[in-house]
């Protein structure tokens, strides 16, 4: 009994350390998995805290994870890792059984796994927590209260600081589609051996007060006796065929498409701003300098948005107020800004950088 509760302890604890961590790496992505939910179960007030939730979330696994394994605390973790496991297991089971999720976000966008698979995961796991809830009282410390204290304190300055990291300076692992050295215009298309979605035209005519639907080659001989309805598309077979990247069109005052033109500039610059949450006193300076080396250089600077009044405003009194300003789809900002604001350096669409609003000057230092 003794080493099924110690392999148990092992494997839930390095489970929730694992699973903590690879979110820890993007914590936005969980805030706008969870503002997913919210928005399906009609919640949109509680989006504006789903970024706190995802940290305190995140640093709570890594954090229970550690005690599982030091075995300190086990009343207090033990309720905790159970109540979390069924709160865990209620999403993925609802991802799974409503269908409305692809990826349910267990481990982050760099280990994207099905919602059956999340589910089957959650559920093994409940049962591996609950025969540890059951022989909690077996599991005694590794080290001394005091050794242990500290390690969790450290865990704690770790779970909460790398998020921070994440938050300000970028990811340090991109799994997203707007990594560096992916060209954004190729990312657009359908993957080489993708399957479209197959469509069924169906025409409806009326005749003598009922409805008709008919294929093309099903037409009756007597069509002229019917009066024409309506064409309707109907889908027979769901394709796989979706780009890595969707949304990311740019366009100006006009709503002329403009993408195509930005993504074929031999150099240019994206300043993405999802919305002015982090004021622009805070880093004009910085892009102001970039701005600046880019001009001398003939590079075009491209801000996009997704609020071009708003963008107008705050940028009239700075000295790249004469910036053109793009809008865009809020998630293709979302996802390619992991910070707000982020800049970008393009040549001919492909990322050569990316860098957040806190290191605007390596791009400035590539350009020069």
């Amino acid at each position: 009994m003794k080493i099924l509760i110690t392999a148990a302890r092992i494997l839930v604890g390095l489970l929730f350390i694992f699973s903590g961590l690879v979110k820890a790496i993007d914590p936005l992505g969980l805030s706008y998995k969870m503002q997913e939910f919210f928005e399906l179960w009609g919640m949109t007030r509680f989006n504006e805290h789903t970024l706190w939730l995802s940290v305190v979330m995140i640093a709570f696994e890594i954090i229970a994870g550690m005690a599982l394994l030091l075995g300190w605390r086990m009343r207090l973790f033990m309720w905790l890792l159970l109540l979390l496991i069924l709160f865990f297991t209620f999403l993925t089971g609802y991802a799974y059984l409503s269908g409305k999720f692809k990826n349910c976000g267990c481990f982050g966008d760099c280990i994207p796994i099905t919602p059956l698979t999340s589910f089957l995961k959650d559920v093994v796991l409940t049962l591996l927590i609950l025969f540890l809830f059951k022989h909690k009282d077996k599991i005694k410390p590794v080290f001394s209260s005091k050794l242990s204290m500290g390690l969790i304190l450290l865990c704690t300055l770790f779970s909460f600081g790398i998020q921070w990291y994440m938050l300000n300076y970028l990811p340090l692992f991109d799994c997203l589609a707007y990594k560096k050295g992916n060209n954004i215009k190729e990312k657009m298309q359908m993957p080489v051996g993708s399957v479209p979605d197959s469509f069924a035209i169906r025409f409806v005519y009326e005749k003598e007060g009922k409805e008709y639907e008919f294929a093309a080659e099903e037409l009756p001989a007597d069509l002229a006796s019917y009066k024409y309805k309506s064409r309707v598309d109907k889908l027979i077979r769901k394709g796989n065929a979706e780009p890595p990247i969707k949304g990311f069109a740019l366009s100006g005052i006009t709503d002329a498409d403009s993408t195509d033109v930005v993504l074929s500039q031999p150099q240019a610059i994206l300043l993405f701003c999802e919305d002015f949450s982090k004021p622009v006193t805070g880093w004009k300076d910085d892009f102001a300098r970039l701005y600046a080396s880019a001009k001398a250089k003939n590079i075009p600077v491209y801000a996009v948005t997704g609020r071009m009044d708003e963008a107008k405003q705050q940028f009239a009194s700075t000295p790249f107020s004469d910036i053109q300003i793009f809008t865009c789809d809020n998630t293709a900002i979302r996802t390619a800004a992991r910070t707000n604001p982020c800049v970008y350096l393009l040549k001919e669409g492909t990322i050569i950088d990316k860098q957040s609003y806190r290191r605007m000057s390596r791009i400035e230092n590539l350009i020069k």
